[in-house]
């Protein structure tokens, strides 16, 4: 009896067979599909939804509308429009003995997805996948099972009209048992990517016997220099705040030079409008204190924290040196930002953050793979080793290489 590991297999082998006009036909139907089978997504969404409270930070990040269904397709439709990422010749060369080596872009093969309550995710990943070769076991969460459901439904039924195997996309139980298996299935599986919080990562890292890479858990600090220009910051520490608070790239630590530290009312006025607490360090809080609504002093536990929430704590620091420092200290080495102008200020955060993206007067909200002209992201890598930052089709290649010849022996 056949397994969903060995299915993966072979339909991952059966996609080295497929030309990229037919994967881009794919995509485009799976859009249009999307669109048209809007309202049987969101009835799926729905039932999830039923079951999470409203003020659970997940709930978004679960909440499907018609609106975020068009920018899904939307995004499907990106990736259909890209170059495809397979059979580049990254490196050619004749040695001197006639043989000829080429090094290509190919497919991982089989990539495991585990991710947390974010149906928009299958979709995604599943564009990625397909459009890089790959064929994807997707593990989603118990909080997003049925909408999950739906969408692979959509996903299989489009493969199914242009004859191609239904197992380039397999969706596991929500299950626990299931996750052991994905994370186990050496041989079948050659890559494992989990999204979601600093838990789901850590427990990936430590229980999988596949290779993981690393995305998600995002620490995210802006520092408000010295030489900061007031006007630019308020928005940049606004938006990157309030825009979707359930998301990695959301602002978590606003680290402020103490010689602007009184124009920290102004600064955090309209997220008041949001109703943000503050976790206010002792410089911080006598400032605000009376001035700010929502405040709170800080402890250790304000600082390293992902809040997935309308909540973030405030660091104030005497020098960008100790700026840099408290960076280093609680970074999860997603996305870090400088608010200044002073150039030097700017090139030495620049050289001294180790950060998968450094932003210089720009929210860290752009952190996404669309964002960044990719067409969209299979998740945000925070490690160092193959991949950094937002992870699409070229970071789901590996390469091998190719050797020609006319019959050349080695003495």
């Amino acid at each position: 009896m056949k397994t969903w590991q060995s299915n993966a297999v072979q339909a991952s082998r059966s996609l080295n067979l497929i030309d990229d006009k037919t994967i881009n036909q794919v995509l485009i139907d799976l859009a249009d599909l999307a669109i048209e089978r809007t309202d049987y997504i969101l009835e799926a969404n729905a039932e999830d939804l039923s079951k999470m409270e409203r003020s659970n930070p997940l709930y978004d990040r679960l909440l499907l509308t018609k609106e975020r269904m068009e920018g899904i397709a939307s995004d499907i439709r990106n990736v259909a429009n890209l170059p495809s990422p397979l059979g580049k010749i990254k490196m050619e060369t004749e040695r001197p003995n006639g043989m000829k080596i080429s090094k290509i872009s190919v497919p991982f093969g089989v990539i495991g997805i585990i991710y947390e309550a974010r149906p928009n995710v299958s979709f995604d990943v599943f564009s990625l996948c397909l459009k890089s070769g790959n064929a994807c076991v997707l593990k989603g969460g118990t909080d997003a099972h049925t909408s999950n459901t739906a969408i692979v439904s959509l996903i299989k039924e489009v493969l199914i009209k242009h004859n191609l195997d239904e197992h380039i996309v397999s969706l596991l139980p929500a299950g626990r048992e299931a996750t052991a298996d994905l994370l186990n299935a050496v041989g079948y599986v050659d890559m494992i990517i989990p999204r979601g919080g600093k838990g789901l990562i850590d427990f990936v890292r430590n229980n999988s016997k596949i290779p993981v890479i690393e995305t998600g858990a995002g620490i995210c600090h802006t520092y408000f220099d010295e030489f900061a220009d007031f006007d630019k910051g308020k928005p940049i520490i606004f938006n990157a705040k309030t825009r979707r608070v359930s998301i990695c790239n959301a602002l978590d630590c606003l680290v402020i030079h103490s010689k602007r530290i009184n124009e920290l009312p102004a600064l955090c006025h309209d997220l008041s409008q949001k109703n943000v607490l503050i976790y206010a360090d002792e410089r911080a809080y006598e400032v605000l204190q009376g001035q700010y609504p929502y405040l709170e002093k800080a402890d250790e536990s304000s600082f390293g924290t992902e809040f997935l929430d309308y909540k973030m704590s405030i660091k104030t620091v005497d020098s960008i040196e100790e700026a840099i420092d408290n960076i280093a200290l609680h970074s999860s080495k997603h996305s870090e930002c400088i608010i200044s102008e002073n150039e030097k200020n700017i090139a030495y955060f620049d050289k001294m953050v180790d950060a998968a993206c450094i932003y210089t007067n720009v929210s860290t909200a752009f952190t996404d793979g669309a964002q960044f002209g990719l067409g969209a992201e299979i998740g945000i890598s925070t490690q160092k080793l193959h991949a950094r930052g937002p992870m699409a089709l070229e970071e789901l290649c590996s390469y091998k290489w190719i050797i020609k010849g006319e019959g050349q022996t080695r003495p």
